[in-house]
């Protein structure tokens, strides 16, 4: 298959291969920066950052 690819691109083989880096780099761009956050926000929900506010106090001595 990859040798299908690499046949498809025009020009000598130089080019050929600033074609191919070009392409990883921007499927790279794109899983990094588009389809990692997605994935990690629709199956990886995180938890609310936030504390809770601190517990009033009762009138109960701690030990």
């Amino acid at each position: 298959m990859y040798a299908a690819l690499w046949r498809g691109l025009p020009g000598p083989w130089p080019v050929r291969l600033l074609i191919v880096l070009a392409l990883i780099a921007g499927v790279g761009y794109l899983l990094i920066f588009h389809g990692y956050p997605w994935i990690m926000q629709t199956f990886f929900p995180t938890p609310d950052p936030t504390f809770a506010a601190p517990p009033t106090q009762t009138g109960i001595p701690l030990a």
